[in-house]
């Protein structure tokens, strides 16, 4: 196997965008570091009890947000000189979210009875918390969240003062802060119980397949698999992408994971930096929308919806295979495009080999869409899931998340148990969740302000009134929204906030509530391999020694044929046969010739768009036909007969015309 190919220099750059994603966290030595290790184990054997135990809502989702706001800002530093020094206002900071959770939770069923006439005390705490909140999201997610969050929060304040159709009829101080924080509306709404029950556990789950060597494994087993021909680089890259994606649902960990050990065969076989960089970080998007975790967003759709989430893993698995079978296609031509040699890696052992000794891996990565098939719900899946995979792994002492010498009594039980892949995998899922629980928190308060004033409903008629009630137009324009407000702040919050704004235009021209939403999470994800946020490609720039835009340029063409998968599922009511009817009952009654169709018809179109965005098919395209095979993909991607059969006519005339120049060119190359 090839081993990590980076320089100090390029891992400083990684580790750098991986602090981006997650918040850069101090590095504390010494008590300090024990102390909030501690902590952290402590918060997810918390979340593992109230899985399996009932904790009633409200307790479970103030206890989350004070435990959460108490790591950041003992983890955060307020500023950059300040970082590794924790700071007499970081320890009041954190003591304070402690005492405001306390005051909630003391204060009971009264407590909550009066948000709509809050006393003084009840305001005076109110602003504290959201102030720490809005504190905590810029530590972990920089300002341009904070300022979106106030802009909202002014928004209620103020929006009697502004023309119609955004007026309100106005909202005073006191009435804000008790919606906020004594509901379950606000700040402790959606975002947060999502965030508290299956976002936690699942981020506590992905660690346990991480310190369990699962990630290894997946990487391993699929160069195994794929690897020897000079297009198996590039199909590795896809495989291993989706296996540990999968899992872990971080676009950034999986380019830089993968990328680590792909990036030096991928120069060996012939592929240009940019173009390398951007197949990495296109595989690292993939994780995002891939079953069985998908992106934090994930779980809120289940949440908004009022669905299981098992039916948004069905919603997802046509989408995904269709993201994937783009990135093979593109792969396949790259091989020609480039002229790759033919280059043969030697694997340590083969895939049989590993899956002999490691198939337990493979179970844990089905378990929890098992554990749901058998009727658990998500968070008991996932809890269980876990607690399979911290078994499993006792099966190898290579693998054992407590080491076996620990069990001979060869290592001290306490400082053995401490230093154990168990300890750093419960404190890994606390502290690789505070960045997307801080997000929620200040969602909270947006999805607050957007229910308070009815901000959606304005929204949506504002959208369809500048579409002219044209369905066409109306999900552009929503693309463009949820696009524009993903460059600015990461996937979780732009769908939160696009959600409640921008959902309900589409539900009101007719598209069901499961293909919207759907819609709306695609393009969230798909913003984030956008400037300024591009993290993922711009890992993948530094791994391959790219340049970070020509990169970012680059995975957008390999993701290109996923941008219109959305639109299928929502121009037409037969689109929503790519979202398998949204859930499992829809599904029964559903015309599985139907689902055949849209699905071939979706296949072809993006070999269509792979074929004209590679400007290369059998053999390299000519500009017209490259022009007749990007038009032919979108008319594909259309659900409406008129529009599949000019897509088939064009398709076929381009391989006609490609056929020929093959064999043209054929007896010159012989």
């Amino acid at each position: 196997m090839n081993q990590n190919v980076i320089d100090n220099e390029t891992q400083e750059k990684l580790d750098a965008f991986i602090k981006q994603e997650e918040g850069d966290s101090n590095d504390y030595k010494g008590l300090l570091a024990k102390f909030i290790t501690l902590v952290a184990v402590g918060m997810s054997l918390f979340h593992l009890y109230a899985a399996y135990s009932i904790v009633p809502t409200q307790q479970l989702r103030v206890i989350h947000v004070a435990l959460v706001l108490f790591l950041v800002f003992l983890s955060f530093p307020i500023a950059a000189r300040f970082k590794n020094r924790l700071m007499p206002w970081d320890i009041v900071f954190a003591l304070g979210s402690i005492a405001i959770s306390y005051y909630i939770l003391s204060g009971g069923d009264d407590f909550m009875d009066r948000n709509t006439a809050p006393n003084p005390t009840d305001v005076m705490v109110g602003i504290a918390l959201i102030l720490l909140i809005l504190e905590s999201v810029r530590r972990t997610n920089g300002m341009i969240l904070v300022t979106v969050t106030i802009l909202f929060l002014l928004y209620a304040l103020f929006g009697n003062y502004l023309p119609a159709p955004w007026t309100h009829k106005g909202y005073d101080l006191d009435r804000l802060v008790g919606y906020m924080y004594m509901t379950l509306e606000g700040i402790y709404g959606t975002a947060v119980d999502v965030s508290a029950t299956l976002i936690i556990l699942f981020t506590i789950f992905g660690a346990f397949l991480q310190f369990t060597g699962a990630g290894k494994f997946f990487i391993d087993f699929s160069f195994a698999a794929m690897g020897g021909k000079s297009s198996g680089v590039g199909r590795t890259i896809v495989m291993s992408s989706f296996l540990l994606g999968g899992p872990s649902g971080s676009g950034v960990a999986t380019t830089v994971t993968v990328g680590s050990v792909a990036a030096p065969m991928l120069e060996k076989v012939g592929y240009e930096r940019n173009a390398a960089g951007g197949l990495l970080a296109a595989g690292g998007l993939g994780a995002i929308i891939s079953p069985p975790v998908l992106g934090a967003a994930a779980f809120l759709i289940a949440d908004f919806l009022k669905i299981s989430y098992l039916d948004v893993l069905l919603m997802a698995t046509i989408p995904t295979i269709l993201f994937y079978l783009g990135l093979f296609v593109m792969v396949e031509i790259d091989v020609r495009k480039y002229g790759m040699k033919s280059i043969h890696f030697e694997s340590v052992e083969t895939a049989w080999q590993l899956t002999k000794k490691y198939w337990f891996h493979f179970f844990s990565l089905i378990s929890i869409v098992v554990f749901m098939l058998l009727g658990f719900s998500p968070v008991m899946a996932v809890f269980w899931a876990t607690v399979v995979s911290a078994l499993s792994s006792m099966l190898r002492e290579d693998t054992a998340i407590i080491p076996w010498a620990w069990f001979k009594g060869k290592e001290p039980i306490l400082s053995g148990l401490y230093n154990s892949n168990l300890t750093k995998a419960l404190a890994s899922g606390s502290t690789g969740v505070l960045a997307i629980a801080a997000t929620c928190a200040g969602a909270g308060l947006i999805v607050g302000t957007v229910t308070l004033t009815g901000l959606g409903l304005k929204f949506s008629s504002i959208v369809i009134q500048y579409a002219g009630g044209s369905l066409l137009l109306t999900t552009i324009f929503t693309a463009l929204v949820v696009w524009i407000v993903g460059l600015a702040v990461p996937v979780t919050a732009s769908y939160i906030i696009c959600a409640v704004i921008a959902a309900p235009a589409l539900i009101n021209l007719g598209v069901p509530a499961f293909a919207a939403h759907m819609f709306i999470f695609y393009y969230a994800v798909l913003s984030e391999v956008s400037p300024p946020t591009a993290l993922s490609p711009f890992a993948a720039a530094a791994i391959c020694k790219g340049n970070p835009y020509k990169t970012t340029l680059q995975t957008w063409k390999y993701v290109a044929p996923a941008i219109l998968v959305p639109f299928m599922f929502v121009l037409d009511k037969s689109g929503v046969s790519l979202l398998l009817m949204g859930s499992t009952d829809a599904l029964e009654k559903a015309d599985w010739m139907q689902i055949a169709w849209v699905s071939f018809t979706a296949v072809v179109g993006i070999i269509c768009l792979a074929g004209g965005l590679q400007g290369w098919f059998i053999e390299k395209t000519k500009v017209f036909e490259r022009v007749i095979m990007v038009a032919s993909g979108v008319a594909l991607a259309y659900p409406s007969t008129e529009a599949d059969l000019v897509g088939f006519i064009g398709f076929a005339l381009v391989i006609i015309t490609q056929t020929i120049q093959h064999f043209k060119l054929r007896p010159k190359s012989v």
